[in-house]
């Protein structure tokens, strides 16, 4: 099958569409012009059937004679005419009472016992006539018959010509529309070739560059819109894998540049037992920063780049926070923090444990490493138009307005948190808690003052 370009496919269909169009209206209107050819034919005939029953008398009754037969033989049927009028009186069983001088040897069409008009289409002397044989009555008895015929060569002339013409006109006014559509269809489709032009001019270095929209809002706008909303997502994919790899490489390179420097002194000279062990260990603390670092990337990757199968389950809240406040438990007392559970009431949500034990841990983990020594962590549960909501505060470092949008972001860190060099972290924990609670259909929100702390609150179906 041969394989058309877009444009002459738009122009195959709308010929094929117009072809039937124009063929429909084709037969119409030859359909009525020869109806209205052959009604005045009919229309000639019935006046010429009139005119000449006016002519006619019975003599004795039944015995059929002309009127004026000196007229008859003076009339135009005893002269050539261009649309001659031929005439046929017949008795009863067919014989020929008189006939006009124009049929010479020949007659018309007779049929018997016919009762009421009859109209037939005969060739005489090969010439195509339309006749009408019309009963003749006296005292209503059938005295013979009247057949009048005339000639159908001007109309058949005429509907032959009508036919060439439409069967010349056909394919030509195709041809010419084939070529309009193509040009149409051209122009119509010219925001599509400007679509294929800069879509083959974007490439993984050029991803700025954006189709222009068509002035007309039709599907064509509708189309390089969506294409240009398609490039804005995967610029930012692209953008965010970047600054993913980028901020990835460079916290996984801050421990091992440590951990190199404190090697390469260590083999400067000979050192005492007790230097050896404090240099090992700080490098081991080293290690398990780096294998924290690679869980949480890891865990971040998966959620990132899997759709999770999510395993709903009915969930105790309070325990899942008791749970999680006693793993901190060492932490707590290393900064004389006092965690307080603030509810009174069983909670009870339909989530997955494990994401949401993951969210828990990450919130109360930020929430005791910024928190001030001897500070207070309150967690707090209510229901809220229809909502369970967890709310875990705490009284720390805080954030400022303008990097509160951004704390979601992986690898983020607040100028305040890298104002205090003893608070390590990796930037990754909210912004895993934020993948997580869209992955549950979990809302999360976050509220912040510099110095006096940050609250975040989960609203749970």
């Amino acid at each position: 099958m041969l394989k058309f370009s877009l444009k002459n496919r738009i122009s195959f269909y709308y010929i094929i569409s117009a072809a039937l169009l124009i063929f429909v209206a084709f037969i119409t209107i030859y359909a009525l012009i020869s109806y209205t050819v052959y009604s005045k034919v009919d229309e000639q005939i019935n006046y010429e059937v009139k005119e000449y029953i006016d002519k006619i008398e019975y003599e004795n009754a039944f015995e059929i004679e002309l009127i004026d037969h000196e007229e008859w033989e003076k009339s135009e049927h005893n002269e050539v005419a261009v649309d001659p009028v031929f005439l046929e009186i017949t008795s009863t069983c067919g014989s020929i009472i008189e006939k006009s001088d124009n049929l010479k040897n020949q007659h018309l069409y007779f049929t018997k016992h016919l009762k009421s008009r009859k109209t037939n289409d005969i060739k005489l002397a090969g010439q195509l006539v339309r006749q009408i044989q019309v009963p003749l009555l006296s005292r209503n008895k059938i005295n013979g018959y009247l057949i009048v015929a005339v000639s159908l060569e001007e109309a058949t002339t005429i509907l032959n010509h009508l036919m060439d013409i439409l069967y010349i006109l056909f394919p030509i006014v195709l041809f010419l529309l084939f070529f309009i559509a193509r040009f149409i269809a051209g122009r119509s489709i010219k925001p599509v070739n400007a679509i294929i032009e800069t879509s083959n001019a974007i490439t993984k270095d050029n991803l700025q560059l954006r189709i222009n929209l068509p002035k007309n809002k039709d599907e064509l706008y509708l189309l390089s819109q969506t294409i240009n909303s398609l490039l804005n997502r995967i610029e930012n994919a692209i953008e965010r894998e970047k600054q993913f790899t980028s901020d990835a490489s460079h916290e996984l390179r801050t421990p091992l540049a440590v951990i190199k420097g404190t090697l390469e002194v260590l083999i400067r000279k000979p050192r005492n037992t007790d230097e050896y062990q404090e240099k090992i260990n700080f490098c081991i603390s080293e290690v398990d920063r780096i294998n924290y670092l690679v869980d949480q990337l890891l865990l971040l990757a998966r959620f990132e780049n899997e759709k999770q199968s999510v395993k709903l389950d009915d969930l105790v809240l309070n325990e899942c926070i008791s749970e999680t406040v006693y793993r901190f438990n060492a932490k707590i007392k290393h900064k004389n923090l006092t965690v307080i559970e603030d509810y009174n009431d069983t909670f009870w949500i339909k989530t997955d444990r494990y994401l949401f034990s993951i969210i828990i841990n990450n919130l109360l983990s930020n929430a005791l490493k910024y928190s001030f020594d001897d500070g207070t962590v309150t967690i707090s549960i209510e229901k809220k138009e229809g909502m369970t909501v967890l709310k875990v505060s705490d009284l720390g470092i805080g954030i400022s307005n303008n990097e509160l949008i951004k704390v979601f972001n992986a690898f983020y860190r607040t100028s305040n948190s890298t104002n205090h060099p003893e608070i390590k972290g990796t930037g990754l924990g909210l912004s895993i808690a934020k993948r997580l609670c869209d992955i549950l259909n979990i809302k999360i929100e976050i509220t912040s003052q510099e110095n006096v702390g940050t609250t975040l609150i989960l609203s749970i179906p």
